[in-house]
């Protein structure tokens, strides 16, 4: 459930599972895409249901595992009842933030500063959908999210939160930052820029839009490039944070419990629902 694990060649900067681990359990909705193609939750969706109902037609059930909370929403909750895309209107507010970075964002953060919060600065796609939604409804689109507090779920699901305290998330997010340097982030992003390049969906993923810019000369070194990926991840953490604590539904589980915790509580969840 992972908006940047869909793209191929992607892989150091996604923590994809390993061909080792691919071999061992079957993994589903990775690699979809090239890198140069946009992607969105409504795709995801479609895709995620298709995949469940060919596991369900061979007796199979799924875990959803991970990472983009948008998605968990959507499938789970249902996708928000918005206008279809304006391409006019699109078009303006994309000229807008290549003539001026950082102006959507800013804007955003006036009118709605609760979505303006949650999306990335260099997201632009997210960005423009957030204004373009504001312009033709008169609404903003957190206003129109709320619509995921309401409770229960659209579909019989158990989702489990595995939680871990700042400090070790902060540990965590320091050592996998020097360790994509270390495999050599860098390299994979410039090697995607110089053949088929980034979309903007893909080109916002943390990681690789720090690399991009670094590439760019915008970082002075290594050291700064470093510091930005740990402040965006530390940002996406409260944003994901931010949802899954709008879900009272959601049962919470320290990872030390392992294995044996996640199905007592999932156990427990089914035997509730009975």
């Amino acid at each position: 459930m992972d908006s940047m694990a869909v793209y191929k060649r992607m892989d150091i900067g996604t923590a994809k599972p390993t061909a080792d681990e691919r071999r061992r359990v079957p993994h589903h909705l990775v690699d979809l895409l090239t890198p140069d193609q946009t992607f969105d939750t409504a795709q995801w969706c479609r895709l995620a249901q298709e995949k469940l109902d060919e596991l369900h037609s061979d007796g199979r059930e799924a875990l959803f595992v991970g990472g983009t909370s948008l998605y968990l929403m959507a499938f789970f909750k249902g996708m928000l009842d918005v206008p279809e895309a304006n391409h006019e209107l699109r078009d303006q507010l994309e000229q807008r933030e290549q003539a001026q970075p950082g102006t959507l964002h800013e804007e955003l953060s006036v009118v709605d500063p609760e979505a303006a919060a949650r999306i990335h600065r260099k997201d632009t796609r997210r960005l423009v959908r957030a204004l373009e939604v504001l312009e033709m409804t008169g609404k903003t689109i957190s206003s129109l999210q709320h619509q995921f507090e309401q409770a229960g779920w659209r579909r019989d699901c158990r989702v489990v939160w595995i939680t871990r305290s700042r400090e070790d998330l902060h540990d965590r997010v320091k050592a996998r930052t020097e360790q994509m340097l270390d495999e050599g982030l860098i390299e994979e992003t410039r090697a995607i820029r110089d053949d088929c390049g980034f979309s903007r969906t893909a080109g916002a993923a943390i990681g690789y839009a720090e690399c991009l810019d670094h590439l760019r000369g915008r970082w002075k070194d290594r050291t700064e490039l470093r510091n930005r990926i740990r402040r965006n991840t530390h940002k996406l953490i409260r944003r994901q944070t931010t949802w899954l604590r709008r879900l009272p539904e959601i049962l919470r589980m320290p990872p030390e419990q392992g294995v044996a915790g996640l199905r007592d509580r999932l156990e427990g969840a089914a035997d509730e629902q009975r």
